[in-house]
């Protein structure tokens, strides 16, 4: 400690003929290399500053041979930062490099060896090809497991000349090796050989496999996370060799390192996808637990990492924390990325047995201070009752407690899952809507606006004076957002199919279908206000069958991941791809995906289980897919759009022409010209069209 206080000194910043010149006078008197130690300190302090101390590399170098090892470690370091960027003076420091190659001192060989590595340059490369080859199977454990590292470089700096030389088979050698420090480096050697594109395949078979399971032990930390990320290169044969092999590290989920705990617990969610013992399994995920809550009482970047691997855990093995949901309750000094990731998790392992308990810990958030939080808290309580049918009742109770508190923003998030609970229970909850109405005007955001502009449509029968409200909403059309126009328009469509007699609707329904269809510039509006014209004036009955078509029930399915992508991201348990729920191989080009272990000729059963990625089947239909239409192209299929005008034809044919026989079929037919302007106002085809079928379209 004494050392390091009086190292603080050499930080200060020097000139470079200061420095050479303290090299030279070095060389006269100065048997002990005090003069020498002390300015090359000097140098080494600057370069970690970011001084370019590269001028001086002659004069550095002629220090290597000095016998003293502190010397030699601090000119290494000065060749480490210099010695790429010298291609034409690094043929000075050759003879040095063989020399200490062969010294007696193993950390002088070593150093040797590690520093050779670190300077790409053909001269340097061929150089150190025979020595690597010669440390490598040094006596001296240190040496062999600095050399197992120095080939991951020689690999990247030159991949044909590490193959041609064998050093990929030594390092498979090297994993059968009798240091476990050794084994370690060997695995990560490899390992980063394997993750490259243009690098070799890295398989384990059973017997490695054991092999490294019995280094594991005797291991740094760093060693295990290498050695336990290697199985994931397993693939098991059998249903024993998976249970065996888990039943062997499962004893690392207690250890007290954070990254050793979500590594074993990666390879024991792979290993799970080849086993047929349920009763292990259950097992398993009943010890993956307490490491996990344990990861929860440390500092908040290790809980948000480990809440984050959580929530990936728990959709791919609800059983591993389904009891412990409490854990998952906010503290009031948590940060809000840990408050926020909590939320998700303990909906997440909601269910009816413990839904009220969740539920009043949700209410107890939605009047907290922090407006992100809020919001989310109160989202959440919508999303309890969609999940939890149960729970419903007091769900909807809770978000009309809140709604009562008349908080502008705990409003707005209540107006928006409300919507999705009416889609879940349809005509159960109905009777709230007028407490929703009460606070139209508390709406400003985009989708709390337009989640209520769909209910008042959707409810627009029984909404009695859903016309004046929709009307006094329409007054700012044209400047509300996309998505609040969106829901105006097909809303007034449902008011008028619903009220089709009643004057204000279709005074209201042709105003905003002339808006859109004459003053809106987004492209999607325009297009759906030209379908609904068109629909209104040919068949109206059809047109209110489309508008109030049955909508599919909201589900809980949305919010699991697909189940391919799931197993992917648990094979990244731990790194960042599973803090951005990320697939890291299909965000960087350089990541090899063919390179992550799948399952093989193993187990039959386990087979579709474990799979990273699943192939999805090809959906069964009969259309041909080249004649679908994009969403910038057309509305409709070449196909369709010859069935639907001939139809057309075949309607208008046989359509009286106002006869009362229409008027009995349609109860829609004496619209007394709510759409007067239609027909002049009718969208028409560019002249140099020949007239077609395809006319019909309205582009």
């Amino acid at each position: 400690m004494a050392q390091r206080g009086q190292d603080a000194k050499f930080f200060q910043r020097g000139k470079i003929e200061e420095f050479r010149a303290e090299l030279l006078a070095a060389e006269t008197k100065d048997k002990k290399f005090v003069k020498r130690k002390t300015v090359l300190k000097k140098i080494v302090a600057n370069i970690t500053m970011g001084m370019d101390m590269s001028p001086l590399f002659p004069d550095v170098v002629q220090c290597l041979g000095t016998p003293l090892l502190e010397i030699k470690k601090m000119v290494y370091l000065f060749l480490v930062s210099y010695g790429r960027s010298k291609p034409d003076q690094i043929h000075l420091v050759i003879p040095n490099f063989l020399q200490d190659c062969n010294d007696r001192n193993p950390l002088i060989r070593a150093l040797a060896i590690r520093t050779m590595s670190y300077i790409p340059i053909p001269v340097v490369t061929e150089a150190l090809s025979d020595n690597l080859r010669h440390a490598l199977k040094d006596r001296d454990p240190y040496v062999r497991k600095t050399a197992a590292i120095c080939v991951a470089k020689l690999y990247s700096a030159d991949p044909r000349k590490a193959e041609r030389g064998g050093f990929v088979e030594l390092l498979r050698d090297l994993m059968l090796d009798s240091n476990a420090t050794v084994v370690a480096n060997a695995v990560a050697a490899l390992s980063e050989i394997g993750d490259r594109q243009d690098g070799v395949i890295f398989k384990l078979n059973l017997a490695t496999a054991n092999k490294l399971l019995a280094a594991i032990p005797e291991s740094s930390e760093w060693g295990q996370i290498y050695i336990l990320d290697s199985l994931l290169r397993y693939v098991p044969e059998r249903h024993t060799d998976a249970e065996m092999m888990a039943e062997r590290i499962i004893v690392q989920l207690q250890h007290g390192n954070s990254a050793v705990i979500l590594t074993t617990i990666k390879a024991l969610l792979y290993l799970m996808n080849y086993m047929e013992n349920r009763q292990l399994i259950d097992y398993i995920c009943k010890k993956m637990g307490p490491p996990l809550v344990t990861l929860l009482s440390s500092g908040p970047e290790v809980q948000y990492v480990a809440l984050r691997n959580i929530l990936l855990i728990i959709q791919r093995r609800p059983t591993v924390l389904k009891n412990d949901v409490r854990v998952f309750f906010c503290k009031y000094n948590d940060p809000i990325y840990i408050k926020l990731a909590k939320l998700e998790i303990m909906y997440r392992l909601a269910r009816a047995e413990n839904a009220k308990e969740v539920l009043a810990e949700l209410q107890e958030y939605a009047s907290e201070v922090d407006l992100d939080f809020v919001r989310k808290a109160v989202r959440s309580i919508g999303r309890l009752a969609i999940k939890v049918e149960a729970a419903a009742d007091d769900c909807i109770q809770a978000l009309l407690d809140l709604i009562e508190t008349k908080v502008t923003y705990v409003v707005q998030e209540a107006v928006i899952v409300i919507k999705d609970i009416f889609r879940r229970y349809p005509g159960k909850y109905e009777g709230i809507i007028p407490n929703l109405c009460e606070n139209l005007d508390a709406l400003d955001e985009p989708e709390a606006k337009a989640s209520m502009v769909w209910i008042l449509g959707q409810y627009a029968n029984i909404i009695d004076n859903a016309d004046e409200l929709l009307d006094d909403l329409c007054y700012t059309f044209l400047e509300e957002s996309t998505e609040v126009q969106l829901a105006l328009l097909t809303a007034v469509v449902k008011l008028f199919v619903y009220k089709s007699k009643v004057d204000k609707a279709k005074e209201l329904v042709h105003k905003v279908l002339k808006w859109t269809t004459e003053e809106a510039d987004n492209p999607d509006l325009r297009d759906r206000g030209f379908m609904y014209w068109r629909m209104l004036a040919i068949n109206p009955t059809v047109a209110g069958e489309i508008v109030l078509s049955e909508k599919p029930p909201i589900t809980t399915d949305s919010d699991r991941m697909d189940r391919g992508a799931l197993d992917q991201l648990l094979l990244h348990t731990g790194t960042l791809g599973s803090i951005y729920h990320k697939n890291p191989e299909a965000s960087s080009p350089l990541s090899a995906t063919r390179l992550i272990a799948e399952p093989g000729p193993g187990p039959t059963e386990p087979q579709a289980q474990s799979s990273p990625v699943a192939p999805l089947p090809p959906a069964k239909t009969d259309v041909d897919t080249s004649a679908l239409p994009t969403q910038s192209s057309q509305l409709i299929s070449p196909a369709q759009d010859d069935v639907a005008n001939d139809q057309n034809e075949t309607e208008e044919d046989d359509e009286p022409p106002h006869g009362t026989q229409a008027s009995k079929l349609d109860p829609y037919s004496n619209l007394d010209n709510a759409f007067g302007g239609y027909l002049a106002d009718e969208p028409r085809p560019m002249a140099s069209r020949q007239h077609d079928d395809d006319d019909d379209l309205l582009f």
